[in-house]
């Protein structure tokens, strides 16, 4: 008979919120890139721009899928991924502003969700770090 309780995996919550914020953001990546034409008029984000947004995005939804793959997740790793995200979500709603890009109001609106959702997987991915790390001395690496 086996008696022994089974731990409860540390990284759980911070291996699922990067995994879901790596598909939705490979998800995003491919329609910025597939529908640039598209949505270049009704946002008013030219294709010059929707284009590297998009190659970027799946460039960061490949790094977020590796990093959710440790079995022990790089406490230095998680905190660029909610470092990265609370930047982009800055940035995009100070560009959403700026008046550099010919927005729509629609593109307007369009980066303002963005910025929103980035900066709560930002937030949530702080959160799941903070637990890693206080969770029973089986928190995120230190020593990456």
């Amino acid at each position: 008979m086996n008696t022994a309780v089974p731990r409860l995996d540390a990284f759980g919550p911070l291996r699922t919120i990067l995994r879901i914020d790596g598909w939705s953001t490979a998800v995003f990546g491919v329609v910025m890139l597939a529908g640039s034409g598209m949505l270049s008029e009704p946002l008013g984000l030219p294709v010059a721009w929707s284009v590297p947004f998009g190659v970027a995005m799946l460039g960061g939804a490949a790094a977020l899928g590796l990093i959710a793959g440790y079995p022990r997740i790089p406490a230095r790793y998680a905190a660029y991924v909610v470092a990265g995200n609370a930047v982009s979500g800055v940035a995009l709603g100070v560009l959403a502003f700026s008046g550099l890009l010919p927005l729509t109001v629609l593109g307007v609106v369009f980066l303002l969700v963005g910025a929103l959702v980035v900066a709560v997987y930002a937030a949530l991915e702080y959160v799941g770090l903070r637990r890693a790390q206080l969770g029973g001395g089986d928190g995120a690496d230190p020593r990456h």
